[in-house]
């Protein structure tokens, strides 16, 4: 396949989340930015990212892609198909930079990080205006998957829709904003409730730390996966947003917020949010917030993906990350020895107490193993709507070495029985060509009608025999038959 190119101008915050997401998602990527601690600041961003965005997926991300840190703008975005701009909010300077990557870029598409200005601000005096878009992200752009996509009438459509594959490529929703709009969309909301926020802590009415709770733990969650109309609807009960319109409407009349005025930043006022932040959050660095901030990020996105086979599971940002792992694929299986059924990384929610992989998550692994070499003898989601399954009726879990989180597991699965109703199948889970883990499972084909054994249809019976034909005679596997305590 064909290494894809991408640069990022201004490697701070958010230029360094643009680079790993293109990284992770197996670009080469080209960082140019100034400051001599760029490296450094890059690779510890880039090091959250590689410790939390790969376990967002059921599969394994593409080989990582190549990274390079330079002073050199010209040396950066030569031969990149994209460019993504990341440096401070002043138009002059954007106009400047714009200017010198069209000039050693011309064919690259531009995507601006800009949280404020409009796309023909940014095209004013572009030697080439079509190629420039508002590719607006929300920190951290590695996990976060909105980008707020915002063209102006310079950008035909074919621009449009280049940039959106690329974006979608990556795993990432653009949301194309078709009438361009100081701050686009999303950042006007976050403007309005930033200055209710401000009014409250001014007015003394709620400190810093009691209106993230009263975000964190209340509407945020629904907002998560629902968003703002939906989540009315659903209020609105079984007469919708029309009952619930006529119900709250009113509201919007009474003089309950501050949203058309605006405190001011006094210095008295500024202290009092600093020092409330600081007793809020002071005790931890701002790298250990990020890594808060990622798991639980992780967490909270990978239960909106769902875990059914039923293709309407999954919501909200579950539903991209459903759609992502689909377009990795799955490799077709080699029959020649033991199948690779599992090849993922480990999420940051598998670990326990002892920080390395909890003994559960060995099993639902191994799970995972059993349900793909089912799908490969033809016992899938249409087979088993037909009436017929297998059920797992005796599992044997060796545990030989530690699985941290981050890791990149591969299991490789061996059939030591196909015949009749049942199938016997043996698990090694591999850390970079370790054996850190053995799984051995006896499962029965069972009619779904009567809850009971019975033999496979007859394509499954035929695939599982091709597969037996394969396997029956390779070497037994280290540790097929062993019971709990036995010695070796």
């Amino acid at each position: 396949m064909t290494k894809r190119n991408a640069a990022v101008v201004g490697g701070g915050v958010i230029g360094a989340g643009w680079a790993a997401r293109f990284l992770l998602m197996g670009w080469d990527v080209a960082v140019a930015d100034l400051d001599p601690e760029a490296p450094r600041k890059v690779g510890e961003v880039l090091a959250n990212a590689r410790r939390s965005l790969p376990g967002l997926h059921d599969v394994a991300l593409p080989p990582e892609g190549r990274l390079t840190v330079t002073a050199d703008l010209a040396a950066a975005v030569a031969g990149a198909e994209w460019v993504q701009e990341s440096v401070p909010e002043t138009l002059a300077l954007k106009h400047r930079i714009i200017a010198e990557i069209q000039r050693h870029a011309p064919e690259a598409l531009i995507g601006s990080s800009t949280s404020g200005f409009k796309p023909s601000e940014l095209q004013e005096g572009a030697a080439d205006p079509s190629r420039i878009l508002v590719a607006h992200p929300f920190n951290p752009v590695y996990l976060l998957p909105l980008v707020e996509l915002v063209p102006s009438p310079a950008n035909p459509a074919h621009v449009v829709e280049g940039a959106k594959a690329v974006l979608t490529g990556i795993g990432m929703y653009p949301l194309h904003v078709r009438k361009e709009i100081d701050a686009h969309i999303a950042d006007r909301f976050l403007e309005s409730v930033w200055r209710e926020a401000l009014w409250l802590v001014k007015d003394g009415i709620a400190t810093t730390e009691e209106i993230d709770d009263a975000i964190r733990y209340g509407f945020g969650l629904r907002w998560a996966q629902m968003g703002l109309f939906e989540t009315y609807r659903v209020a609105g009960g079984e007469q919708g947003m029309r009952h619930f319109i006529a119900q709250f409407g009113p509201c919007l009349s009474w003089p309950w917020t501050h949203l058309t005025d605006v405190p001011d930043l006094t210095d008295e006022l500024i202290d009092a949010i600093a020092a409330q932040s600081d007793a809020q959050s002071g005790a931890y660095s701002i790298r250990e917030l990020e890594r808060i901030r990622d798991a639980n990020l992780v967490g909270i996105m990978r239960s909106l993906k769902g875990y059914s086979a039923d293709a309407k599971a999954g919501w909200g940002a579950g539903l991209l990350l459903r759609a992502q792992d689909a377009r990795f694929g799955k490799p077709e299986p080699d029959l020649s020895g033991p199948i690779l059924t599992v090849d993922r990384a480990v999420p940051l929610d598998w670990t326990d107490y002892n920080g390395h992989m909890n003994e559960a998550r060995y099993l639902q692994a191994f799970g995972d193993a059993t349900d793909r070499f089912m799908e490969i003898v033809g016992c899938d989601a249409d087979y088993i709507a037909t009436g017929g399954s297998y059920f797992t009726a005796e599992t044997h879990i060796r545990h030989l070495g530690e699985v941290s989180a981050g890791d990149r597991i591969e299991v490789r699965t061996q059939l030591l029985g196909g015949e009749g109703k049942k199938m016997h199948l043996f698990h090694e889970m591999r850390v970079g060509g370790e054996v850190r883990a053995t799984g051995e499972h006896l499962l029965l084909h069972v009619s779904l009608e009567t809850r009971r054994a019975s033999p496979p249809g007859e394509a499954v019976a035929k695939r599982m025999a091709e597969v037996w034909a394969a396997h029956k005679d390779l070497p037994p596997p280290d540790g097929a038959g062993r019971a709990v305590g036995q010695g070796r």
